[in-house]
């Protein structure tokens, strides 16, 4: 948690920047980051409009909204006035530039980290990140996907580092262990956008009528909701619930989370259903198809190909329970290993002293 007012006077502070106010997975990793840095430095959100500063506040951790570059050139700019030396986070080219511009402005040492969650738009998640190369700024990509996605643009190599996302919720309540072999109960969390590709998923049903024993829960809004949704009229075991806040904690209750998008960065989802202890389906390619090795710790189909997701909810739908228990528990060690917020933050840690991670 962060220290107490009159120790953060002391202390280095360490400013995180986001795009949005929103409470998605960038967001909610912020809040993480900053919640294991709090005591060692005096942690400060800005964000535009949001429920994230409720969530901020809710933690302990001071925010400050922003409405533009301008407004937050100004609230910036009494924090770079003030301390010597800031530690700072920015997830927009646009802060990134602001920050230096102020660096050098006030005389202020910077250590900077832009993070790179990557996204639906590869010039704006990717593309501009370039600009960057001539700053001393180190891009910190969430994925090897994003990695490959930001040489591909044109980044600097010696200027990348790899940090995964890791868990940041509290384990929710576990889902006990299948008794029974295969599978029943579905779940996809998701935006309902082209790029997540929930489209997949009724193509498939259409093409294996097969999986009509099995049940279909979609949460996530977005900009094919309402297309979707209509299709999905046709399939009386798919209900498509719209945004829900506690989707996450909701997972223990399915046998399977599906996730359909191919060019993922990462996929937080993922990481929740693990924790729930519930075997995921993905896409052999993107960072959510990384996360997991197919039939050790979750199950790949091909991606943006509706036979081979098909086929492999049929094998699921009859696959035995103790393979299935396997997969979930290899999938827990995983979580606590290699996705442990000890690890992240840890490795947050090195990069913002300066030390290659």
């Amino acid at each position: 948690m962060p220290p107490s007012t009159r120790m953060a006077e002391t202390m280095t502070p360490l400013i995180y920047i986001l795009h949005s106010g929103k409470l998605y997975g960038t967001e909610q990793m912020a809040l993480a980051t900053l919640q294991g840095l709090g005591e060692r430095y005096a942690v400060h959100l800005f964000a535009p409009a949001g429920p994230v500063h409720a969530e901020a506040k809710a933690l302990g951790i001071p925010c400050t909204l922003f409405s533009s570059p301008w407004s937050l050139l100004r609230a910036l700019f009494p924090s770079f006035r003030k301390a010597r030396e800031i530690r700072l986070i920015a997830t927009g080219v646009s802060q990134s530039l602001i920050a230096h511009f102020l660096a050098k402005l006030c005389g202020c040492q910077l250590q900077h980290l832009h993070i790179v969650h990557g996204g639906t738009d590869e010039r704006l998640s990717y593309g501009r990140k370039a600009l960057l190369n001539h700053l001393p700024v180190q891009l910190v990509a969430v994925s090897r996907f994003v990695e490959e996605r930001l040489l591909a643009h044109g980044c600097r190599r010696d200027r990348i580092s790899v940090v995964e996302n890791f868990q940041t919720r509290p384990a929710q309540q576990q889902r006990p262990p299948f008794s029974k072999d295969g599978i029943h109960r579905v779940a996809i969390v998701s935006r309902a956008d082209p790029i997540k590709r929930i489209g997949l998923l009724l193509t498939a049903l259409e093409r294996f009528p097969e999986l009509s024993s099995l049940s279909f829960d979609i949460f996530g809004h977005g900009s094919e909701f309402e297309t979707l949704r209509q299709r999905a009229e046709a399939f009386p075991n798919v209900c498509f619930h719209g945004f829900v806040p506690d989707a996450a904690a909701r997972l223990n209750e399915f046998d399977l989370l599906l996730h359909t998008c191919g060019e993922e960065p990462f996929g937080l989802a993922l990481l929740e259903a693990m924790a729930a202890g519930v075997p995921i389906l993905a896409p052999n390619t993107g960072g959510a198809g990384s996360l997991i090795k197919d039939r050790r710790t979750g199950f790949h189909f091909a991606a943006n190909d509706p036979n081979s997701l098909g086929r492999a909810l049929l094998e699921l739908r009859s696959m035995p329970a103790r393979q299935l228990n396997s997969v979930v528990n290899n999938a827990m060690l995983t979580l606590a290993e290699r996705f442990s917020p000890a690890r992240g933050q840890r490795d947050y840690l090195k990069l913002l002293e300066g030390r290659p991670s």
